[in-house]
């Protein structure tokens, strides 16, 4: 037992470059020649991974970036949209709180029990057609944020691993994946701000508004510009820890799958089966997302939905014990494990699947440059 809590441990993907020599057989002191030979290592050699194959581009050119862009409008746009009614009901879970300036009241606090509850409450008040409420906002919104943060995660990948060189790169990847995700995420937000801002007072403010039409000028009407930007703050606090989670956790866990759970390389592995593993890390990586995540989303959702507030407003008012999940705030967590969750899944699926159709590069998981095993002496 003792064993397999030391092996998960070690193969923790936030572990130091030290720990990870460790874990790859590639540090610590080596067997004697007179000794017992160790097991078999499993090497994967990265010429053999990258298998002849005629590429559309050159990995890190302007036409991959472009094209990883629109992988992200694909794979955002689409799963946002396609999720719109479990949206609705969370968001409305979530803005059960109603704030007055000493203490937290609720506001129907048995309406919307959980979430079949809240689909019944939904369909028994607004019709089939209310559960399609903000579908306009969330599709353009995610669309752009998607656009950003495929396309700029890439860009800012190929930028940082050179700063850093290769062999830096390859010690310090989880640190380079988290760098490079925030950074992105850091300007898809400022895209996704006025759509969310304009989905959420459609989804939570009944009689505001039915349509992206109708909202976006009463909305500028009444706050100006402020109206949909007053939200990106908590945007940020809420989509930067789930990009850098979403992203490192999924290049880790890839990585982890391929190397513990697929008995074969992932130079042999067909394309439909390398989709397959794709899926499965992107699930495993949107249920740490949306457990990170949430307590900002919360925040997010009673910030769009209360005119004139401020994020620091609304955070003094819920107060440290509504945060640690003593009120609502936590409300509406599973119901966003389950969306984040099969969304992250299924944006991942879809943005490789992008790829594999455009011919674009797909690099193996990273392997130690040939350099830096001359330069620890595990090679002549």
């Amino acid at each position: 037992m003792f064993s397999s809590v030391a092996h998960l441990a070690r193969a923790n993907p936030f572990n130091a470059p030290h720990l990870q020599l460790v874990q790859d057989g590639l540090a610590g002191p080596r067997s004697s020649p007179d000794g017992p030979p160790g097991p078999p290592r499993r090497t994967r050699n990265l010429a053999a991974a990258a298998v002849e194959e005629q590429y559309s581009c050159d990995y890190g050119s302007g036409r991959f970036f472009i094209l990883c862009g629109l992988g992200g409008i694909i794979s955002c746009g689409t799963t946002h949209t396609a999720l719109v009614p479990l949206d609705l009901v969370k968001c409305r879970m979530q803005v059960c709180i109603e704030m007055t300036t000493l203490n937290i009241s609720f506001v129907d606090p048995n309406k919307y029990k959980g979430i079949f509850n809240g689909f019944s409450i939904t369909l028994k008040e607004d019709g089939v057609r209310g559960l399609a409420k903000g579908w306009a906002p969330t599709f353009i919104g995610y669309s752009l944020q998607g656009l950003c943060k495929f396309g700029f995660y890439e860009v800012f990948k190929v930028l940082y691993s050179n700063m850093l060189g290769e062999e830096n790169a390859y010690l310090w990847r989880t640190s380079l994946y988290l760098a490079a995700s925030a950074s992105a995420e850091f300007f898809a937000d400022i895209a996704l701000a006025p759509m969310e801002a304009a989905k959420v007072r459609i989804q939570t403010q009944p009689g505001y508004a039915n349509t992206l039409r109708d909202a976006a000028p009463k909305m500028y009407q009444e706050e100006g510009l402020k109206a949909f930007y007053k939200g990106v703050a908590p945007l940020w606090m809420r989509q930067i820890p789930y990009t850098m989670m979403k992203f490192a956790c999924f290049e880790r866990t890839v990585e982890a799958l391929y190397k513990f759970v697929v008995p074969k390389p992932r130079s042999e592995c067909s394309k439909p089966e390398q989709l397959v593993v794709t899926f499965v890390a992107g699930y495993i990586a949107g249920v740490f997302c949306a457990i990170v995540s949430h307590p900002a989303d919360s925040v997010v959702s009673v910030l769009n939905k209360e005119k004139g507030s401020s994020a620091s407003q609304v955070l003094r008012r819920l107060g440290f014990r509504a945060l640690c999940g003593v009120y609502c705030v936590w409300k509406g967590l599973f119901a966003r494990i389950i969306m984040i969750g099969t969304l992250t899944a299924l944006q991942w699926f879809i943005y490789d699947s992008v790829k594999v159709y455009f011919r674009l590069p797909r690099p193996p998981p990273p392997e130690m440059p040939e350099s830096l095993k001359k330069k620890l002496g595990y090679t002549q």
